[in-house]
């Protein structure tokens, strides 16, 4: 099942513009493992698909490719449905400034959407729909 969603050209940078076999389409590529997003660009996700095993090494490599400084807060897909990632996650995200705000993939990728629209600094890490 594919899931087209809608751009609102207000915002910047890669887009999720549809759900494909349980994957992301941005304006430039296909991430049928998980996508990480920033308000420059879009990476292949290489770690976990098992939203219960983040903690804040995997949130790491989302970071890296951030830039100078800390996003906002991350928004975190966790595929099909929404599943919480342990506390210590949370913790030690808050602990450095950083929000996070969870919820099943298609929604992240909705919200990322709007959110962009506002140019908000923020991060997103959208793991596939199983």
């Amino acid at each position: 099942m594919t899931i087209a969603l809608r751009r609102d050209e207000a915002g910047s940078g890669p887009i999720v513009e549809r759900i494909e076999g349980g994957g992301f389409r941005t304006q430039e590529h296909y991430f049928a493992d998980g996508v990480m997003l920033t308000p420059r660009r879009a990476e292949t996700w290489a770690g976990t698909h098992d939203a219960a095993m983040l903690d804040r090494a995997a949130i790491g490599q989302l970071l890296a490719i951030w830039g100078e400084g800390l996003p906002e807060f991350i928004v975190l897909g966790t595929g099909s449905t929404q599943i919480f990632p342990s506390g210590a996650l949370r913790r030690a995200l808050e602990s450095e400034g950083i929000g996070l705000e969870i919820m099943d993939s298609r929604a992240a990728a909705r919200a990322w959407s709007v959110l962009r629209a506002e140019d908000r600094e923020i991060a997103a890490l959208l793991l596939p729909l199983a």
